[in-house]
């Protein structure tokens, strides 16, 4: 039998880490996307407002489209709703690039882990390593690179959908049925508040998250709205106990079209009751 092990360093073959980055740290910390820092960074893709909440069943999690550079669109169909792995969700507002490496990051992170302990990490795990890696990140971020990513997943030992999110140190925080982050993410927020009841279905998760992300369009000039011109809709992924699964652009449009028509004559959107 071949030894495919004969010529590696022996830090490929120390087992004393279930962690990719940690690994990487030591065989190419040059790979890692916090690496090289450097002055003020100014005029970079940035995105905007991502935001998820729970239903029946599992965990919503939504995303415009839009990218700006200063005030200038610099992408108007970005997508910021990734799988991290079966059963999580991953956004991210702030800097584009270095986002995209983040979330690649942390999909290697929990695949690395799962490789080498035969078994997922917990939901709570998961959050913990995703702070630990904006921590990590925090030089850069503290010269103007910040990325302020989501994450959102079903437990499968409580049976529910969850809600992480983060400030710029890697502070860990869970929330309780709904969030927002990016720029137009106190618009969107607002409608959360103004809509959200326990108990919603999938689908009436999903017109509320469209809901939210007009909202913050409509009064942040950095979120995109749906674009009916172009094609152009929010992004959308569910969580349940059946994994995750993107929910398909006919259906998003379907949404958003409804939503649209239905605010040429209700401007401020729908009302919640008073009581």
């Amino acid at each position: 039998m071949t030894d495919h092990t004969q010529g590696l360093p022996a830090v490929f073959l120390d087992a004393d880490t279930s962690s990719f980055t940690r690994f990487a740290e030591r065989v190419a910390p040059h790979s890692l996307p916090w690496s090289g820092v450097t002055g003020p960074v100014r005029d970079v893709p940035h995105g905007t407002t991502v935001l998820a909440l729970t239903f029946e069943g599992g965990v919503l999690m939504a995303g415009d489209r839009r990218a700006t550079m200063g005030n200038v669109i610099a992408q108007r169909d970005l997508e910021k709703v990734n799988a991290a792995d079966e059963y999580t969700a991953v956004a991210f507002a702030g800097t584009v690039g270095l986002a995209k490496e983040l979330v690649r990051l942390f999909q290697l992170e929990l695949a690395h882990y799962e490789k080498l302990e035969r078994r997922p990490l917990s939901l709570n795990g998961k959050a913990q390593r995703l702070a630990t890696m904006i921590r990590e990140h925090l030089p850069q971020a503290m010269q103007g690179l910040a990325v302020i990513p989501l994450l959102a997943g079903y437990d499968e030992a409580r049976g529910v959908g969850r809600i992480f999110n983060y400030d710029v140190g890697g502070g860990l925080f869970e929330a309780t049925a709904f969030h927002a982050d990016g720029s137009g993410s106190p618009y969107a927020r607002g409608a959360l508040k103004k809509l959200y009841r326990p108990g919603l279905s999938a689908a009436d998760a999903t017109t509320l998250a469209v809901q939210a992300l007009y909202d913050a369009a409509d009064d942040d000039s950095a979120t995109g709205g749906p674009d009916l011109n172009r094609g152009i809709y929010p992004s959308v992924a569910l969580v349940t106990e059946a994994g995750y699964r993107a929910v398909p652009e006919d259906e998003v449009r379907a949404v958003a079209e409804a939503v649209v028509n239905a605010r040429a004559s209700s401007p401020e959107g729908p009302r919640a009751p008073l009581v």
